[in-house]
């Protein structure tokens, strides 16, 4: 049973370390969001590709966003983001951990 453990053990730290650099990724994009960077940028193309399969249906579930002129997606993203951490990584850990 100590296979099964480790490899469900380095299933989850293969996901926090995904989740992590994810997190990074966005924080990048909402921070190019308060410039005008050039769209043909590779690195901005790359985070807007990265990003928009997330971001934009946030968006779109939530209808009221965009009024204010203010994208709260990435906001969003951070707090759902953070909950797959601490629920379903942990969780992976701890599942792990009994089969020890």
């Amino acid at each position: 049973m100590f296979i099964l453990s480790n490899l469900i053990e380095a299933f989850a730290y293969v996901i926090d370390t995904l989740l992590t650099i994810y997190i990074f990724i966005i924080a990048a994009r909402a921070i190019l969001s308060w410039v005008n960077p050039d769209p043909y940028n590779p690195i901005v193309r790359f985070l807007h590709q990265t990003t928009e399969p997330v971001l934009s249906p946030l968006r779109r579930l939530i209808p009221g966003m965009r009024y204010s002129g203010l994208d709260i997606s990435p906001i969003i993203a951070f707090v759902l983001m953070i909950f797959a951490r601490q629920f379903v990584v942990r969780s992976l850990y701890q599942f792990a951990g009994l089969l020890r």
